[in-house]
């Protein structure tokens, strides 16, 4: 079984696709760590800084915060 490679609180940088191609990059934390259901890839639950919801993302749209 695959382990997170983010835990809770950490800032992270989300890095969503469309289509294939990156759309922008978006600084938030991670909110909760969600198992891989049929995504076949771990999920977390974050929470951007510009936006007053949570979103799922998984773990190849994001990367460490530095």
């Amino acid at each position: 079984m695959a382990k997170h490679k983010f835990t809770v609180g950490q800032s992270v940088v989300y890095a969503p696709r469309r289509m294939g191609h990156p759309v922008g990059r978006i600084s938030c934390q991670i909110v909760r760590l969600l198992p891989s259901e049929h995504v076949g890839e771990l999920q977390y639950r974050i929470k951007c800084v510009a936006d007053p919801f949570e979103r799922i993302a998984t773990e190849n749209q994001l990367s460490a915060s530095f």
